[in-house]
């Protein structure tokens, strides 16, 4: 992160980030969680408060990258349209980005997303490539990028994706003061890369903690790397953590401000869904539920007793899928 404009965020460029949002996204709720299923696990003295970011704009935090790479467009890069890839909400916030700022968007998908998020998509007039499997999306990404010219907007890398991740990570912590951990679920990393420098910045004394699906932990591995890897295959449930790599600029601002990684199992993310929909009403994705998980599973000694925040990062599965998915006791 030698060069300037790679530095890691200040607060004053976080802050600049989130007031050129403005009310293009929403601040979202935060909401403390009383629950005996969470008193049983973290005693009655814990404090636990879910950032719902699942009540973001497209139903996920990924609008506010989306649309901070959208607006930094000049009028040539306009004309020529955006493309993205993603297992769909990244694609959904693309969409949605490129219909307010009035240019096209041409996104890859993998065959077999969820049917709610492909029609999410057109919805916003994107037109949608469908590919097998995720390294395929990337090569057909680079391909849509160089022969016609469109800007690449990264699902989860760089400093303008970090800024607009780090606007989730502001709201929180002045929505709730003094807190003892964060818990972020990581993908590729860009939303806890945001959200961890922030949290940092604001609440110094804060511990902030990465949780990754097993079938899915680029992060782990480029940890113990130290540097960013690459897994071979994505097997998990959780679709939206499910990157194939990690990347240097959200890599390094997961190492410089993330204190701990815990990863979960699949069936941990479907009791969280199941949990959340019971106990709050919340319909969300595996990958809204990680965090949930985590807290209550491997951080659960670790966070007895402390104030911690979890963010509940996305609803976009289709009501069939979740039904099938969440695990109810």
């Amino acid at each position: 992160m030698a060069a300037e404009s790679e530095a890691p965020p200040d607060l004053a460029a976080i802050e600049a980030a989130r007031a050129a949002l403005g009310d293009l996204v929403e601040e979202t709720p935060v909401q403390r969680w009383r629950a005996a299923a969470v008193s049983d696990v973290l005693g009655p003295e814990s404090a636990v408060f879910l950032k719902l970011e699942l009540f973001q704009r497209t139903g996920t935090f990924k609008a506010r990258g989306a649309l901070l790479n959208a607006l930094a467009l000049d009028e040539a890069e306009r004309k020529r349209g955006v493309t993205a890839v993603s297992a769909g909400n990244h694609a959904i916030a693309v969409a949605f980005a490129a219909h307010r700022v009035g240019t096209s968007a041409k996104v890859v998908m993998m065959e077999g997303a969820d049917p709610f998020r492909v029609a999410q998509v057109r919805r916003y007039g994107a037109e949608l490539v469908q590919v097998p499997d995720v390294h395929a999306a990337f090569e057909t990404v680079r391909a849509i990028e160089a022969d016609e010219g469109r800007t690449f907007i990264h699902p989860f890398e760089g400093r303008t994706i970090a800024l607009g991740t780090a606007t989730v990570g502001l709201e929180l912590a002045r929505q709730v003061p003094a807190l003892d951990a964060v818990v972020v679920p990581i993908g590729g990393g860009g939303l806890c890369a945001g959200v961890s420098c922030a949290i940092k910045n604001a609440q110094p004394q804060c511990r902030v903690y990465g949780v990754e699906p097993e079938g899915a932990d680029t992060m782990h591995r480029s940890f113990a790397a130290g540097s960013p890897q690459a897994i071979d295959k994505v097997n998990t449930i959780a679709d939206s953590l499910g990157a194939p790599y990690a990347q240097r600029y959200s890599y390094e601002l997961c190492r410089r401000y993330v204190d701990e990684l815990v990863t979960i199992d699949d069936e941990a993310m479907r009791r969280a869904m199941g949990l959340l929909f019971a106990e709050m009403k919340l319909a969300v994705e595996p990958a809204g539920a990680a965090a949930t998980a985590a807290l209550l599973g491997p951080l659960a000694d670790r966070l007895r007793g402390q104030r911690t925040a979890v963010i509940v990062c996305g609803t976009n599965i289709d009501a069939k899928k979740f039904m099938a998915q969440a695990l109810f006791a």
